[in-house]
Order: C-alpha cells, then structure tokens, then sequence
C-alpha cells in the first residue's frame, strides 16, 4: 500500500458503545469491577471513562464506554459476527492490577482467562450480559520483537494470583479512579478472514501485523501490536449481523481533518457507503459493524 492510503500513525480507539438490557447491573458492572468513572449519565445513555494519560487527577478524562439501554432488544444467536472483546489499556501493571482485583473480589464469576502475550500482560473477563472484556498493560515496544514484517505474539500462561501479589499496591487500589485508562484495541467476532482484510487493511488502511492462517488477523497504525483484530473463533461464516444487544458502536480516532478527508475519499471510492457530518464519517464493515471515525478528541 502506499502511505497516502494507510491511517495515520497516531490513530488510536475511541469509545465502544454497547447495547444493553440493564442499563443498572451493567453501569454498575463497568464502574466497580472495572474501576471506570461514570462520565456523563442522561436517560438511557451512560457513558464511563478514566482521566487521560499524563495528566493529573481531575485533568481530561477519556471515554471508554457508552453503554446505551435497549430492553426491548435480546440477544444475538450463537455464531453471529459482533463484539469478541473491548481491551482497556492500563498505563502500570500496578493499575491493571488494581483492575483485576476488583473484578475478581466483586464479580469473581466474570474471570474467563489471563495470558502474556508477549507484548502485553492481559486478563479476560465477560460482563453480565455476555459481552467480553480484556484489561492489559503493554511492554514497553522496545521489548517486542518482529519477525518479517509481524509482531511476535504469543499466547503464555499467566498466574493472576502471582500477578495480583507482585504488582497490586493499596496506592493504586486507593486511587484506580483517578489513574489513566483507554481502549486499547477493539477484537471483533467475523465471518472469513479474507474480507476482513479486505475492508480493514485494503480500504479503511490499517495494517497487518499478525494472522493466524484463516482464523484470525490482528491490524494497526503506526506499529502498535494491533489496534484493531477479527476472528472466526467463534462465527465462522456469519452474515451481517441483525439489530441486538452487544455491540452498538467502534469508535476510530485519527489525528487530524485531513486524515478524517483522505479516510472518507478512500472508502468512497472503494465504494463503501458513508455518512459525513464534517466532524465524523459513519460506515459499516461487511457484517454491519458499526463503524465511526473522528478527529482525536471529537469522538
């Protein structure tokens, strides 16, 4: 590809929205298991972040999740394409730790897993309505290592009871609210993994940066492990997806207007179908993933 055509490298993820059936056990799911801070709450929206990294306590918070309330909504079928997980980004082991603890005391029975992959620390859990969540704690990217052009990533037993032991202070526990915390990358469930490249990397201009044959590819910009992933784990196969609970809503941001304006003319051409109101540009993937990108900042 050329570089006119790949995504900035300082693009990063915004917040994911979800659609939920208890706007209550979820809000209260996310802010005290997870340790993300309700932001804004007007009807039957809620939307949770942490501050933003590098800045002091009570400095500018990032939106990490919108959960909006959908009763009237169940939930997708087994094997549809949609959400796999939401990663939240810690900046320490420390916070993460801090993050998983809470989890564990509070809502033990949401724990499905922990890994090193290499690149990162990272602990799995599943939400009340079955949505899955991923916090982790990236090396530094110095440590990682590249082989022909793909990140090394693995997938490494990790002991969350050691971990919890050697990384958790009462500091961070104290003050896990104020500490800064992002979506780090966004993991979707699809169905073939050759038209996930197709849009992800040759249209919206992320690049590759591992695949597991026809089961998984990992996509970034600027180098990180992976900002974005798509797998068939579980879904194989799957068509667009129908209106249901899960995931309502990916949030891309790019730095700047002109990176917004190449992003739209590149999709317009490969004849994708875009709504632009000048501050974001909306569109679907091939399994009617809702798909937003704005300026850093706007979304």
């Amino acid at each position: 590809m050329h570089s006119q055509d790949l995504l900035a490298a300082d693009t990063g993820m915004g917040a994911v929205t979800l659609r939920v059936a208890d706007l209550d056990a979820m809000t209260t799911y996310y802010r005290d298991g997870v340790r993300l801070t309700v932001l804004a709450q007007q009807g039957g929206r809620v939307v949770l972040g942490r501050p933003a990294a590098g800045d002091a306590p009570g400095g500018l918070t990032v939106p990490v999740l919108v959960l909006e309330h959908e009763p009237a909504l169940r939930n997708a079928g087994p094997g549809q394409a949609g959400l796999f997980h939401t990663a939240v980004l810690f900046d320490t082991r420390a916070d993460l730790a801090a993050a998983l603890y809470s989890v564990a005391t509070g809502y033990p029975q949401s724990f499905t897993g922990s890994a090193d992959h290499l690149v990162s620390n990272a602990f799995y859990c599943t939400d009340p309505e079955g949505n899955g969540v991923e916090l982790y704690w990236d090396r530094d990217r110095t440590q990682w290592s590249w082989t022909h052009g793909s990140v090394d990533m693995d997938t490494v037993y990790l002991d969350p009871n050691a971990f919890l032991q050697e990384h958790l202070t009462a500091e961070a526990l104290e003050h896990a609210d104020a500490r800064p915390g992002r979506v780090g990358h966004v993991h979707l469930s699809v169905g073939d993994v050759a038209s996930a490249k197709a849009f992800y990397v040759d249209t919206l201009g992320f690049e590759t940066t591992a695949a597991m044959g026809g089961q998984a590819l990992f996509v970034s910009a600027g180098g990180y492990h992976h900002h974005m992933a798509m797998n068939t784990w579980n879904s194989r196969g799957a068509g667009r997806r129908q209106l249901a609970l899960g995931l309502g809503l990916v949030r891309i941001e790019v730095p700047a207007a002109d990176d917004l304006g190449a992003l739209t003319a590149r999709m317009r051409d490969a004849g994708v179908q875009t709504a632009d109101d000048g501050r974001t540009v909306a569109f679907e993937d091939p399994w009617a993933n809702r798909i937003e990108v704005t300026t850093a900042g706007r979304g």
